[in-house]
């Protein structure tokens, strides 16, 4: 009804107005904006996220975002053990899922990895910003996949792309 809708996007701006805090007043304006034009996608929500921002996240903050890309009910019945060796950084992350969970951690975990992937965290960063072909990482040799590379594949594929153009107040 577009008389409460009028009247909700005015109830937010003026919560807008009397918020101290930037965080609460920012949701309230976001939220009269969407009531009068729709939800909309900026910033890094429009694409790929940064380089900078890439850059300076850390491997397992990487893995921590995959993680919650995975799609649960379709990952439920597999299995997939990828162990990521970054040569550059002399570190090895043991990444898993299992029952619908991708989890991962530092190091080996005592079991046999399905698939072994090698690359320097640059490759890493050029593949999340979108920069980079994955084909010509593996040409080039800056990306090796040792073992079932099938099973890296599946476990990429279990990954959903996120919607940035949600909306926040309306159904």
């Amino acid at each position: 009804h577009a008389g409460a809708r009028e009247l909700q996007a005015a109830a937010l701006r003026q919560l807008a107005y009397g918020a101290e805090n930037a965080t609460w007043r920012n949701f309230f304006l976001t939220g009269a904006k969407e009531l009068e034009e729709g939800p909309t996608v900026t910033g890094i929500g429009a694409g790929k996220p940064p380089a900078d921002l890439v850059a300076g996240l850390t491997v397992g903050q990487i893995f921590d975002g995959m993680a919650i890309r995975l799609d649960g009910p379709r990952a439920w019945s597999e299995s997939i053990a990828v162990d990521w060796v970054f040569r550059d950084l002399d570190e090895r992350y043991a990444m898993t899922v299992r029952n619908g969970v991708l989890t991962h951690s530092v190091g080996q975990r005592g079991r046999e990895p399905d698939a072994v992937i090698t690359l320097d965290r640059d490759a890493l960063n050029a593949i999340v910003v979108g920069t980079a072909d994955v084909m010509e990482l593996l040409i080039s040799q800056r990306l090796v996949i040792e073992g079932e590379g099938e099973k890296v594949g599946q476990l990429l594929g279990l990954l959903d792309e996120p919607d940035f153009g949600f909306p926040i107040v309306t159904p």
